[in-house]
């Protein structure tokens, strides 16, 4: 059998991959995209947990590449849940019939570079090979569950879920008895719609997280007439910004004004229900551990607040970590969901876990029992989802590999040794620190811009010079170590993963920094990319 031949091969069907495929078939490129689910969404067609919800702003986070698109569709909430996020890229996927060069259901296993033809051999599988000239990883940054290893993990008797793997049939938790392990962001939005029907809820937390009233709401119909009334310009602000949100830069330090002031600043931001508020109430609140002492002490007092009994709030509290440097959540009632009887909190680090059993939880305390285990323990982010691909570049020489000692790459979407290979928001860019769909957006048409230039420049390869490839991870362990970033154990410094290398994931500089440096770039022949 004869394998397929195709300009581009674009691994899955979310944000990313759905622009990648627009952008690439505009060139006029035969493209083919494979997505392990049924149908489009991505993180969005596998995150179904209850209270699945965007945490920025929908009307940010969404495409901004249609003026049309972006002014037609409404939004019915402030903070979109999972659904409605869903409906949104199938009708964009109807909009621009994009499903005809989708395989669903196909999950690609390997990629292999062939030197002699200048191609990547793409695996489904099932067996299927195609054989493309360009690879675009639209991938996701959590995409990757994180079952954690606990011992007697398998022997529970009763159902096992996962919030980034969650079934599309309705769960039903009436009259149950269940227990959920793990309170980051997906834990803080399950475990108050979780309550509110199981006989009881047993919440296992080792590492308490901050999180900020979401105050979600329907948008004011005259707030978003005005945003799309200047679209071009808002779409602008929204691009060159630092996280790639409508937000003012803050000018003063936490330091510089009274404690009157400052308190009264972080009420304001509270209550405006945003996930950088506080956070982006000072210029220097993610590298000055005094003045980001401010806003997490102040937090820390409304959490006890909020919670009735003293034990609970203080072990709901956290401690030990700068505010902001764990990936803050946005919540609906979560606090106040500790008040009900029906719900009980176990504090792992007093109690640590000794074993699953099959009919519950064993502490070195106490046994738990359940009828259901839900594990909220996140993902094995950024990386994760690269590394499952088993993909092999130049010499044979495999990305894992490559970044045994922590991912390198250049701009975070090309890495050497791998030609023609693109990760689209991939490890080295502001992805995780900022709103993805913006970061998408930029690197999907810096890619195909980069694509064009090839083409009409007769050239048929590109990849990451090493030396370049260098310097820019190295400055981006460095503006990450400018910050208090690098001193807490998580998911940004590969910490929740055991024997990940610690380095900080993401780069900090800022999305609008990092799109200008990219434009320059472009403007000068792509200075630190091999064009042959």
């Amino acid at each position: 059998m004869s394998t397929r031949t195709v300009d581009a091969v674009v691994v899955g069907a979310g944000f990313a991959g759905l622009y990648a495929l627009h952008r690439l078939r505009g060139l006029g490129l035969d493209v083919q995209v494979y997505e392990a689910g049924s149908d489009v969404g991505g993180t969005w067609y596998w995150n179904r947990y209850p209270g699945a919800r965007c945490d920025i702003e929908s009307i940010y986070y969404s495409y901004s590449f249609d003026d049309d698109l972006a002014r037609e569709w409404e939004w019915s909430e402030k903070y979109a849940a999972q659904p409605e996020i869903l409906r949104y890229l199938e009708h964009v996927a109807d909009r621009f019939d994009l499903r005809r060069d989708i395989a669903f259901e196909t999950r690609v296993s390997s990629l292999r570079f062939d030197e002699p033809t200048g191609r990547w051999t793409v695996t489904t599988e099932d067996g299927v090979q195609v054989e493309a000239t360009y690879v675009v990883l639209g991938v996701g940054l959590l995409s990757s569950a994180n079952l954690p290893d606990i011992p007697g993990r398998d022997d529970f008797a009763g159902p096992v879920l996962h919030t980034g793997r969650w079934p599309h049939e309705p769960v039903d938790f009436s009259g149950l008895r269940v227990g959920v392990i793990g309170t980051g962001s997906s834990g803080i939005q399950t475990i108050p719609i979780v309550a509110q029907q199981a006989a009881h809820l047993t919440v296992f937390q080792r590492t308490p997280n901050f999180s900020l009233p979401a105050h979600n709401h329907t948008p004011d119909p005259e707030h978003i007439a005005d945003l799309k009334a200047r679209y071009p310009e808002v779409r602008e602000q929204v691009r060159t910004s630092s996280y790639g949100i409508l937000l003012d830069p803050p000018t003063q330090s936490a330091l510089e004004v009274s404690e009157e002031e400052r308190i009264a600043t972080y009420r304001e931001r509270w209550a405006e229900g945003t996930l950088t508020g506080i956070l982006q109430a000072y210029n220097d609140l993610v590298r000055n551990q005094e003045s980001n002492d401010t806003a997490a002490d102040f937090v820390r007092e409304r959490i006890v607040e909020l919670v009735d009994d003293p034990q609970t709030a203080q072990d709901l509290t956290p401690r030990g970590y700068a505010f902001g440097t764990k990936r803050p959540c946005l919540d609906t009632g979560y606090y106040a969901t500790f008040n009900r009887e029906d719900v009980e909190l176990v504090n792992l680090r007093r109690t640590p876990i000794e074993r699953i059993t099959a009919s519950g939880v064993r502490t070195s305390e106490a046994e738990y029992p359940l009828d259901m285990l839900i594990f909220a323990t996140g993902y094995d982010a950024m990386t994760g989802p690269l590394l499952a691909l088993d993909i092999v570049g130049r010499g044979g020489r495999s990305l894992r590999e490559a970044w045994a000692e922590g991912p390198r790459s250049y701009l975070g979407i090309s890495v050497a040794g791998f030609p023609n290979l693109f990760t689209v928001t991939g490890p080295g860019s502001p992805s995780a620190l900022s709103n993805a769909v913006v970061s998408i957006e930029q690197h999907v048409e810096w890619l195909s811009d980069l694509i064009a230039h090839l083409r009409a420049t007769g050239r048929t390869l590109v990849e990451a010079d090493e030396v370049a490839e260098k310097e820019w991870t190295d400055h981006v362990q460095a503006a990450g170590n400018a910050t208090l970033y690098p001193q807490t154990d998580s998911w940004y410094m590969g910490a929740n993963i055991p024997g990940k290398p610690r380095v900080f994931l993401p780069y900090i500089g800022g999305v609008g920094a990092y799109r200008a440096h990219c434009d320059d770039l472009a403007a000068r022949g792509y200075p630190g990319l091999l064009l042959r």
